[in-house]
């Protein structure tokens, strides 16, 4: 019985500090950002409310307009699928909102059957081939970008960080619980590929 409790509390150890390493590997990782230029940058999808996108969404696409208006990419690919039938996809919702804000409609490109971020990352990746676009900007929230730059990269983009210089997750609470849900959801990518 002691020798099972002591395995017990080695194996909580264990997991505390590889949870630790790994935060703290997704929280410095969010902090980089390539300087180098890239023929798009894809855009992953988040909420819609209504015919609006939220405002997570809305910085990532901003980001991306930002990206574009500066000459850093060349086309803009939006993805994310519908979430609830009486509301667009998050892509063509992001597309009409970059149209607005002075974005080529040529220059937009999307993806409107994902739902999850390797979905995004997959179907975007369908699109920039079709148009021969190679090297990729990743636009996404800070705390999401390890994650994302790993899932691009297995599935062959040539791909670089580009994370929101803006989030909603600002205060100590928030960050908190994405970072904690982020921790969780990159561990679970990681165990995914050792079945690969």
């Amino acid at each position: 019985m002691k020798k099972a409790t002591r395995l017990l509390k080695i194996a909580l150890v264990l997991v505390i500090l590889t949870s630790g390493f790994i935060a703290t590997r997704i929280y410095t990782f969010g902090k980089n950002e390539t300087e180098n230029k890239a023929d798009a940058a894809i855009v992953l999808g988040a909420a819609v409310w209504g015919q609006q996108v939220s405002p997570v969404f809305r910085e990532r696409i901003n980001h991306a307009l930002d990206l574009y208006r500066q000459g850093k990419v060349r086309k803009i690919i939006f993805t994310g699928g519908q979430g609830n039938s009486n509301e667009p996809t998050e892509a063509s919702a992001a597309r009409a909102y970059a149209i607005q804000n002075g974005v080529n409609g040529g220059d937009v490109l999307i993806e409107q059957r994902s739902h999850t971020t390797f979905e995004n990352l997959v179907y975007a990746k369908q699109v920039a081939d079709a148009n021969a676009l190679q090297k990729v900007l990743i636009v996404s929230d800070p705390l999401h970008m390890k994650r994302a730059i790993l899932m691009a990269q297995d599935i062959g983009l040539d791909a670089y960080p580009s994370p929101t210089p803006t989030t909603r997750y600002q205060g100590w609470r928030s960050q908190t619980t994405e970072l904690g849900r982020e921790t969780y959801y990159y561990a679970g990518y990681l165990v995914s590929r050792l079945f690969k």
